[in-house]
C-alpha cells in the first residue's frame, strides 16, 4: 500500500474515531484513503486553528487522544496556537501535517515551513517521517507519548512523497522509545512522609489541579478529603474534580478565586498540591504566597516539582496511585499519631466564607447582568451538561457561577488563555459526546475570532449551544483600563453594542444556526429554555449585557494574594479576628 494508506490504517488501529482538518497540497495523498475509512470520521473545519481546538475539546471531554490534520506551510502554522494551548494545559492531541517532498525540503519550496522546528518548544514530542515504513511506528509512538505520563501534544510531519511511496503495513509496530519511561508509581517513603505531615498539620489544604482530572482520580480525591476532613480548593483547570456542593469545597483559588479559597491557602500550614503546578494566576506574588505553609507536591512530571515553590515532600507519580497510597498511609499513621483537631481551622474558614460569599450586583443602568445570564444557564441546563468558554470576563464568571459536580464538565483554555477557544472546542466536545448538551460561554470578542466553525457544526450535525456574553467590549481589558489606566478606554470598544456590527442573531442564522437574543432579566429563562429545546442545529444566544460589569474577587497582577479585593476598593482582611 501507499504511505497514505498506511497512515489511515495506523489511525484506525490506534482507535482514532475522528479527525478535524482541512486538505491541501502536501497532505492531499492522505485524504484519498481517508474517504474509504469506515472507522475514522473526518470533520472538515473552516480554519486549522478550529481543528486544533476541536481536537483539544474532544480530548478533554472524552479522555481520549484528539487528532487534527493540516497541510504544510500556513496550514501547519495555523495549528501552532492550539498546539501551544494543548501543551500549556497538558492535553493529549496528535497533529498530523503534510510537508514538502523530501528533495524540496530546505529549498524554501511552495508552502514549506519547518513545523518541527517551529513547534519544538510547544510539543511534548515531534517527528519528521522520512521513510514510509516508519509511519505505523510514528503514529503508535505519537499516541502513546501524547496519552501517557504528563499528557501533551505530539506532531507528526510527513512529506508528500513519503505519503505517495509504496510500503508494507504491519501492526503492531515495535515502539522505540528508550528514554521515555514516565513514573506512575510513587515512592513509598515519600508517601509515608507526606502522611506524617498531614496528620500533624492544624491548617492543611488540599490544593487540587487539573492533573487529578487527567488521572481520573476524582473518586480517590473525594475519599481522601472525607476521611481527612481537610478543606479543598480546585483550580480553574480542576473545576469539577471535587463537587462544588460538598461542604469541604472552598472554591477556586487565584486571581479571580473565592476569598475563602485564597484565604485558606494564605493562612495554611500545609499545602497538599495534587496535579497542580503553582501557576502565577494561583500564587500571585510568589514570595508572599502561603508564607507559613509546608509543601507536599505530587505530580507526574518531575520537572514541575519545586519549579516555582520548593517542596518539603516531593512525590512523583500518577495522581490516582498517589492518592490511593496516601489514604492507606494516613490510616496507618493515625493509629499511632496524636489526632489534631481541625475544628478551629474550619471555624476560621467558615467565618471568611460567610463574610465574603461569591456574588454580584446588578448594573445601575438597568442593563442585563452577565453573571445572572451565566448562572441561569447552569441552573436550567441538564445535570450532565458540558461547558466550555473563551477567555476573559465571561470565562471567570462561568467558572464562578456555574456549579460543577463532575470532572470533564468544564473545559477551557487555562494556561495559554486563548481567545477564540470556545466555539471550536465545543464542536470537538460534541463530536466526542454527542448525547450530551454542550454550552459554550463566549464573549463578543472571542466569538468573532472563530465563529466560522458554526458552519462546520451546522453541516456536520453538531448542535452546540453558544451563549455570547455581548458587552460591546473586550471586557477584561476594559476592566483593567478601569482599574489601572484611569478609565482611558483605548481600543476596547468592539462596536457590537453601538452599531450592532455584527448582529449576532442574524450572523447565527447565516451560519445555519438558530439565532436568539435576550436583553433583559425577564427574557433570560425563556430564551435559555428555547435554546435547550432546539437540538436539530446549533443555537446562538446573544445576551446583550452591561459594559461595566467586573469580575470580583480580584488579585491584581504583581500583588500578593493577601491583597485580594472582594470588590472595587474593598480589600478583605485575613485577620485573626475573622
Amino acid at each position: 500500500m501507499t504511505g497514505a494508506q498506511s497512515l489511515v490504517r495506523s489511525l484506525e488501529a490506534v482507535g482514532c474515531e475522528v479527525v478535524f482538518g482541512i486538505p491541501g497540497g502536501t497532505i492531499l495523498p492522505a485524504y484519498d484513503p481517508l474517504l474509504d475509512s469506515t472507522k475514522v470520521r473526518h470533520i472538515l473545519v473552516r480554519h486549522e486553528q478550529g481543528a486544533g481546538h476541536a481536537a483539544t475539546g474532544y480530548a478533554q471531554a472524552t479522555g481520549k487522544v484528539g487528532v487534527c490534520m493540516a497541510t504544510s506551510g500556513p496550514g501547519a502554522t495555523n495549528l501552532v496556537t492550539p498546539i501551544a494551548d494543548a501543551n500549556m494545559d497538558s492535553v493529549p492531541i496528535v497533529a498530523i501535517t503534510g510537508q514538502q517532498s523530501r528533495p524540496l525540503i530546505g529549498t524554501d519550496a511552495f508552502q514549506e515551513a519547518d513545523i518541527c522546528g517551529i513547534t519544538m518548544p510547544i510539543t511534548k514530542h515531534n517527528v519528521l517521517v522520512t521513510d514510509p515504513a516508519d509511519i505505523p511506528r510514528a503514529i503508535a509512538e505519537a499516541f502513546h507519548i501524547a496519552s501517557t505520563g504528563r499528557p501533551g501534544p505530539v506532531l507528526v510531519d510527513i512529506p508528500k512523497d513519503v505519503l505517495q511511496e509504496q510500503t508494507s503495513f504491519s501492526w503492531p509496530p515495535e515502539m522505540r522509545l528508550p528514554g521515555y519511561r514516565p513514573t506512575t508509581r510513587p515512592h513509598g517513603k515519600q508517601v509515608r512522609e507526606a502522611a506524617k505531615l498531614i496528620v500533624a498539620a492544624s491548617k492543611p489544604v488540599l490544593y487540587v489541579g487539573g492533573g487529578v482530572i487527567k488521572a481520573d482520580a476524582h473518586a480517590e480525591l473525594l475519599l481522601l478529603a472525607e476521611e481527612s476532613g481537610i478543606p479543598v480548593v480546585t483550580t480553574l483547570m480542576a473545576r469539577g474534580a471535587f463537587p462544588d456542593s460538598h461542604e469541604q469545597h472552598m472554591g477556586m483559588p487565584g486571581m479571580h478565586g473565592t476569598v475563602g479559597a485564597v484565604a485558606a491557602m494564605q493562612k495554611s500550614d500545609l499545602l497538599i498540591a495534587l496535579g497542580a503546578r503553582f501557576d502565577d494566576r494561583v500564587t500571585g506574588q510568589l514570595n508572599s504566597f502561603a508564607p507559613d505553609a509546608q509543601i507536599i507536591h505530587a505530580d507526574i512530571d518531575p520537572a514541575e516539582i519545586s519549579k516555582n515553590r520548593r517542596a518539603d515532600v516531593p512525590i512523583v507519580g500518577d495522581c490516582k496511585e498517589i492518592i490511593t497510597e496516601l489514604i492507606d498511609a494516613l490510616r496507618t499513621e493515625r493509629e499511632t499519631a496524636t489526632k489534631v483537631d481541625l475544628a478551629p481551622w474550619w471555624a476560621t474558614l467558615n467565618s471568611i466564607r460567610e463574610t465574603f460569599p461569591l456574588g454580584y450586583d446588578w448594573p445601575e443602568d438597568g442593563t442585563l447582568s452577565p453573571q445572572y445570564a451565566i448562572e441561569r444557564i447552569g441552573v436550567l441546563s441538564p445535570a450532565d451538561t458540558i461547558y466550555t468558554a473563551g477567555v476573559g470576563q465571561h470565562q471567570m464568571w462561568a467558572a464562578q457561577f456555574v456549579k460543577y459536580e463532575h470532572p470533564r464538565t468544564w473545559i477551557n483554555s487555562g494556561g495559554l488563555g486563548t481567545m477564540g477557544f470556545a466555539v471550536p472546542a465545543a464542536m470537538g466536545i460534541k463530536a466526542g459526546e454527542p448525547g450530551r448538551t454542550v454550552w459554550a460561554i463566549d464573549g463578543d470578542g472571542c466569538f468573532q475570532m472563530t465563529n466560522q466553525e458554526l458552519a462546520t457544526c451546522a453541516i456536520e450535525g453538531l448542535p452546540v449551544k453558544i451563549a455570547v456574553i455581548n458587552n460591546g467590549n473586550l471586557g477584561m481589558v476594559r476592566q483593567w483600563q478601569t482599574l489601572f489606566y484611569g478609565e482611558r478606554y483605548s481600543n476596547t470598544d468592539l462596536g457590537t453594542h453601538k452599531h450592532r456590527i455584527p448582529d449576532f442573531k442574524l450572523l447565527a442564522e447565516a451560519l445555519g444556526c438558530a439565532g436568539l437574543r435576550a436583553e433583559s432579566r425577564e427574557e433570560v429563562d425563556e430564551v435559555i429554555g428555547k435554546a435547550l429545546e432546539i437540538n436539530d442545529r446549533p443555537v446562538v444566544v446573544d445576551f446583550v449585557v452591561g459594559k461595566d460589569a467586573q469580575v470580583w474577587p480580584m488579585v491584581a497582577a504583581g500583588t500578593g494574594n493577601s491583597e485580594i479585593m472582594a470588590a472595587r476598593g474593598i480589600r478583605p482582611l485575613f485577620d485573626e479576628d475573622l
